[in-house]
This record gives structure tokens, C-alpha cells and sequence, in this order.
């Protein structure tokens, strides 16, 4: 009888033990090839994802060829929006047989909208094999590879108000749009429900929106502060370019802060403990061949998305600035957006917080400064300075999202208000009809040229 309970006790301490064994095992791949987290972006962006079926491709003979249809399925068709992968040929076509502008950047912009789910799907396949520390910085980098894109090519065109009205725009979008319907549809989801979240990543977001809208405001300020008579282009550009950096510092310290020193602010965003550990699906080369050819693709159509945006503008009767600064990231962050609305259905707000604020975060102090700075080593002047009407909406958007989150509770009402402010931002881009480059009347009646520091009688 003592002998059988004592193989009973020794039965159950081996089960544990095998279970601790098996919880290290876990915990060790997901520390040592997942990374220390997922990003929420790429949490939110897995939302659209579809798993594949392997029998599919099991009974191909050649190993080659398996592999290769493998990729193909998940790459190309592992995603919901894979039947908008025909609008990238379609626009190539209308490229090359000279049809019209607008029908080119209307197929180059649904072209675009899978392309940069399935970059955030590669960076994470990577991420897989890199370790947490390079696979934090390659989605830190890649989380907004469409918007730099377009930046670049927008900057080697000297459209240096694209690039300013796009950046805007995404920053924009993540804070009252994605997160005002993520609030908003979470909270009728969950009416019976008390809907919380950690507030330590919210505040660290918004210290650092906090810091980028000051580094725009004071070129805006030093401009007016100047007077309209006095030469302030030089300077204004050059503190620009100082603010650019410093915010680049910004970044590197908040990544290192996010990765390493303070790693639980963030924890919160991983979902359910019990959750099955995801593995990787394709090989690193495999992953970063289709990364490359990807982002390859993606040059080609933001080069065609870049010239060919004022046509659609007069051809639609949409002023440039509506279609850059609504349109262009409405379109480029689908993903994200479905996926983060998705996460507030199922009441996990911390996920939703990380993909809209840690997305505006990094537009903010990382593509806008580097932008900046390529377009400094390009010769190209561009600064800070977004004028009085974009600088005022992101300084009330900034605001009025910090004030919404500062409590750790959310309902249904505070998305309904970040959604109607959205709405109201958009109607007057819409309505603004003035052409990108024109000048900006100052309070004596003089016009002054922003970029060149002319004055104008």
C-alpha cells in the first residue's frame, strides 16, 4: 500500500516536472525564435491572415517544387486580401499602354494594400530566426515600409508636400480613425463589460507624440515669431533638421526602452497566455527573397501612385491634399486597421492601443525626422514647418487622445468621438481647394513662398 502511493506521489511529481520541461521548451522558442513579443502591429495585420492547407502541396514529388508552391501559398494566397494582388499587374499594364493617370493610381493604391500586409507578415517570418533584439528592430524599421517608400520616391520628385501630407495623414488615421473604431466597435461588442487597458504603454506613446508635435510647432511658431519681412527660411530649416535628429535619438531610446530596460509595459499586448505559440511557416531566405521582391514591387508602384496623384486629382475633383493626407493612409494600413478593430471585438484594447499608437509613434518620431534627413543628404529643403492648418489639426489630435486615453477605461463614446473628429478633420482637407504649392498669406497681406523664403507684393 506505502509502496503504491508512493509511486502515485512519484507519478505526479514527474507529470509536473515533464510539464515545467515542456513550459521551459515553450517559453525558450518563443524567447529565442519568436522574439520577446510580437508586435501589435503584426498581431493586428494577422487578423486578415488565412492558414493554409498543406495537403495542398504534400503530394508534389519534387522537393524543389514543393517548396516553391509552399511559398506560394503562404505569401501569396496566406493573406484576405489576396484578391487584390491582380490590381499590381493591372497597373503595370496601364503603365506601359499609357492609360489613364488616375486609372494607374487607382490600381496602383488597391495594388498597394496587400503588399503591405505581406511585408509585415515577412518582417515577422525573420523576426522568427533573428532573436528578439534584431527582430524588435526590423519591425520597428518595417512597420511603416510603405510610407518610406512613398516618402522617397515623393522626395526624389521634390513633392515635398506629399510627403508632408502623407505622413500627416497616417498619423492622423491611427489616432482617430483606427482608434476611434476600435474603441467604438469594442465598446458596443461589450456593453456588459468593463473594457480596461494598461495605461503605462499609452503614456509613453503619448509623451513621445508629445515631443514630435513640439518639434513641429517650432518652426511654425519661429516663422511667424519672425515676422513675414525677415529672410526665417534658412533657420527655420535648419532647426528643423537639429529637431530631426534629436527625434531620431528619441526613437532609439524609446526602442531600447520598449526591447530591453522596461520590456512589461509592453507585455500586455501578447493576448491570452494559453494561446497556441505560433512557428514559422517559410524559411529565412525564402522570407527575405520575397521581402526584397516585394519591396521592389512596392518602389514601382509608389513611383506611380507619386506621379500620377495630380491627375487624379483633377480628374476626380479631389484636392491633393484630401487624397494624401485621407486616402493614401486609409488605403496602406488596411490591414492594420482591420486587424486592431478585430482585437476590440474581442476585448483586448492593449493590442488595439499598440497597433494605433505605437504606428503614429513611429511615424512621428521616425519617418518624419528621416525623412527629413534624406531629404537633406538629396538637396531637397525640406523641414518641420506643416503650416498653421496641419499643425493645428495633429496638435488637437495629439490632445484630445491623450485626454481620451489618461483614465485606463474605455466605452463606446470615446471612439464615437475620435471617429466624429476624424470625420470633421477630413471635411475640411476636403473642402480646402488650395493647390499644394501655394503661397501662405500672412496677417499684413504679404504672401510668402514657405519654401524659398521669397516675399511676394
Amino acid at each position: 500500500m506505502e509502496e503504491s502511493q508512493n509511486n502515485i506521489e512519484n507519478g505526479i511529481v514527474s507529470d509536473i516536472y515533464k510539464g515545467l520541461l515542456d513550459n521551459n521548451h515553450k517559453e525558450q522558442w518563443a524567447n529565442n525564435i519568436n522574439g520577446s513579443r510580437t508586435p501589435p502591429q503584426n498581431m493586428a495585420a494577422s487578423m486578415v491572415r488565412k492558414k493554409s492547407d498543406p495537403i495542398l502541396v504534400a503530394n508534389v514529388r519534387f522537393q524543389m517544387l514543393r517548396s516553391l508552391l509552399n511559398n506560394l501559398q503562404e505569401v501569396v494566397l496566406g493573406t484576405k486580401l489576396a484578391l487584390l494582388f491582380p490590381a499590381i499587374p493591372l497597373a503595370i499594364a496601364a503603365d506601359f499602354y499609357h492609360f489613364g493617370r488616375p486609372w494607374i493610381f487607382a490600381l496602383s493604391l488597391l495594388g498597394l494594400t496587400p503588399l503591405a500586409e505581406r511585408v509585415s507578415f515577412l518582417t515577422e517570418q525573420i523576426a522568427y530566426f533573428t532573436g528578439p533584439t534584431v527582430g524588435g528592430l526590423l519591425n520597428a524599421t518595417c512597420g511603416n515600409a510603405t510610407e518610406m517608400i512613398i516618402a522617397l520616391f515623393a522626395l526624389r520628385q521634390n513633392k515635398i508636400d506629399v510627403v508632408k501630407y502623407s505622413l500627416l495623414g497616417s498619423i492622423l488615421s491611427n489616432l482617430l480613425l483606427v482608434l476611434g473604431t476600435s474603441l467604438l466597435c469594442g465598446g458596443l461588442a461589450n456593453l456588459k463589460k468593463e473594457q480596461r487597458y494598461d495605461r503605462k504603454q499609452a503614456d509613453v506613446n503619448s509623451l513621445l507624440l508629445l515631443l514630435g508635435l513640439l518639434c513641429h510647432m517650432l518652426p511654425l511658431l519661429f516663422r511667424y515669431a519672425s515676422g513675414l519681412n525677415n529672410p526665417f527660411a534658412t533657420n527655420t530649416l535648419q532647426l528643423s533638421r537639429i529637431s530631426s535628429i534629436f527625434m531620431l535619438i528619441a526613437y532609439v531610446a524609446y526602442i531600447f526602452f520598449q526591447l530591453k530596460t522596461h520590456r512589461q509595459f509592453f507585455e500586455s499586448q501578447e493576448g491570452d497566455e494559453d494561446e497556441e505559440e505560433e512557428k514559422p511557416v517559410i524559411g529565412f531566405w525564402s522570407a527575405f527573397s520575397w521581402l526584397v521582391g516585394m519591396t521592389i514591387i512596392i518602389a514601382l508602384l509608389s513611383e506611380y501612385v507619386v506621379g500620377t496623384i495630380e491627375a487624379a486629382s483633377n480628374s476626380w475633383g479631389i484636392s491633393v491634399t484630401f487624397i494624401s493626407i485621407i486616402l493614401l493612409p486609409i488605403v496602406g494600413n488596411a490591414a492594420e486597421h482591420a486587424g486592431s478593430i478585430i482585437f476590440a471585438l474581442k476585448n483586448k484594447l492593449d493590442i488595439s492601443l499598440g497597433v494605433a499608437l505605437g504606428s503614429a509613434s513611429q511615424i512621428s518620431m521616425f519617418v518624419v525626422p528621416l525623412s527629413v534627413i534624406v531629404a537633406w543628404i538629396m538637396g531637397v529643403q525640406m523641414d518641420l514647418d506643416f503650416n498653421l492648418l496641419e499643425t493645428g489639426s495633429l496638435a488637437f489630435t495629439i490632445i484630445i487622445t491623450a485626454f481620451t486615453l489618461q483614465d485606463g477605461t474605455s466605452h463606446y463614446l470615446k471612439g464615437v468621438i475620435l471617429f466624429l473628429c476624424y470625420i470633421i478633420i477630413a471635411a475640411c482637407f476636403f473642402v480646402d481647394k488650395i493647390p499644394m504649392n501655394e503661397t501662405t498669406v500672412g496677417n499684413l497681406g504679404t504672401v510668402l513662398e514657405p519654401s524659398s523664403g521669397v516675399l511676394v507684393a
